[in-house]
């Protein structure tokens, strides 16, 4: 069954979208709304739905051509993330871009894309050495990185300790998620523990990460400064509340963006006050944009979500985000390639090519939402900053500016990482000046 987008309105509990005729622009929705990890997927997808309705709606699609799409439900495992590439990869015209919202499904279809000539969106997660957009052509880490959040999360606590030279001597703990997701940031913290003398200890927390009991029995004998908190899903909850079993400050915890989210907090209830999470796209209503996605989706009876109490929450900004970078990366292509239906190869240069500087984030009503984007042939990431914010008990408040990442360790890994999977894959690296 075929419908406009502007026809659609789905439930949280929704697994499937619609697609429009031929001739529109197609962009998959790989989600997950069940599984361990539901509750954050269906605000994020939600989000993201929401914001290309809105762009339906309000402007007619983009440059005249109307976005559709489709949801296929991955429940964040890797068999059905690449079921769900298949399925999708060639529908109504071919596919824009995927963002599977997970690390595991875009190591997993990574050198199918790069073969089909679709780019893997892989805002915030998925492998930072992707920021080399000369071995990775078409994955794109967009806004920041695992290893840019590992090192803003060092230079945060170095903020807070009143200089990076304070942090020789000092003990850090790195509980991460044990999954490749999880150990993604292990070689980025041992290095920045070699430059700047701090003691670093990394402890597993079995996936899905309910049991936590030895690990933080552990944590409390070594009596670190800090824990670095690599959290998915029901691991955050479980974590903060072992840490408020032993004893341990929910100040001094400071977790990723993936276990800074409304559902992290208020599932952990009082043992989640204080506690300190990085974000890459900030929360709440004051954005114009979500305010007007407010007005003019939901006013219509069109929104994706069935609970209106969760606009404006952390992984629905998130998601709105992904809308944004994806039709920005259709505009920028359109300049190149003309206003019609383009082809994902053609849309991977729209993602080469953003500029979403202050003016046009003013311009889209999300001013500060995220950091200034700016990608290139060499630089898919295009930012590389992150902010952190504190839960108070009810809602989160940013406790810094937008801090960057270390280029100075981070640059050097990226380069040799990205060289090693080329040597490895036979990839001879773009010459991006001769591609100019």
């Amino acid at each position: 069954m075929k419908k406009t987008v502007l026809a659609v309105s789905l439930a949280l509990t929704t697994l499937s979208g619609f697609v429009l005729a031929a001739g529109e622009q197609f962009i998959p929705i790989p989600s997950y709304r069940v599984g361990a990890y539901a509750s954050g997927g269906a605000k994020f997808y939600g989000g993201m739905i929401d914001y290309l309705n809105y762009v339906n709606m309000k402007q007619g699609g983009i440059g005249g051509v109307k976005l559709s799409y489709e949801e296929c439900e991955t429940e964040y495992k890797n068999d059905r993330g690449v079921e769900c590439y298949e399925r999708l990869k060639g529908k109504s015209g071919g596919a824009s871009a995927f963002n599977f919202m997970s690390t595991g499904i875009t190591y997993a279809t990574m050198e199918r894309a790069d073969k089909d000539k679709i780019p893997l969106m892989t805002m915030g997660f998925g492998r930072a050495d992707a920021q080399d957009g000369t071995v990775f052509k078409y994955v794109f880490p967009l806004v920041t990185s695992y290893w840019s959040q590992a090192s803003a999360k060092v230079s945060f606590i170095g903020q807070q300790l009143g200089g990076m030279d304070k942090l020789k001597g000092k003990k850090i703990v790195n509980l991460y998620h044990g999954s490749a997701y999880g150990k993604e940031t292990i070689p980025v913290l041992d290095a920045l523990a070699k430059k700047y003398g701090f003691e670093l200890t990394h402890i597993e927390v079995p996936a899905p990460g309910t049991e936590q009991q030895s690990q933080w029995l552990e944590i409390r004998r070594a009596k670190p400064d800090y824990v670095l908190l690599r959290s998915w899903g029901v691991m955050t909850p479980s974590a903060l509340k072992s840490a408020q079993k032993v004893g341990f400050p929910r100040e001094k915890i400071v977790s990723n963006w993936w276990g800074g989210s409304e559902e992290d907090a208020v599932a952990a209830g009082d043992a989640a006050k204080g506690y300190i999470a990085g974000s890459f796209a900030m929360d709440g209503k004051q954005f114009p944009l979500i305010q007007d996605i407010e007005k003019t989706v939901y006013g219509a009876g069109k929104g994706n979500l069935s609970d209106k109490g969760y606009i404006g929450t952390v992984n629905y900004n998130r998601g709105v985000l992904s809308g944004i970078l994806m039709a920005e990366a259709i505009s920028t292509a359109q300049k190149k390639y003309g206003a019609k239906p383009l082809t994902g190869d053609q849309i991977r240069w729209g993602m080469e090519n953003l500029n979403i500087d202050a003016k046009r984030q003013k311009e889209l009503g999300v001013s500060d939402m995220f950091p200034q984007i700016k990608t290139s042939c060499q630089n898919h990431e295009g930012s590389g900053y992150t902010r952190f914010m504190q839960w108070n008990g009810s809602d989160w408040k940013p406790v810094s500016g937008w801090i960057k990442a270390d280029s100075s360790v981070i640059g050097p890994m990226v380069k040799a990482s990205a060289q090693k999977y080329a040597q490895e894959k036979g990839i001879a690296p773009r010459n991006c000046a001769a591609e100019k």
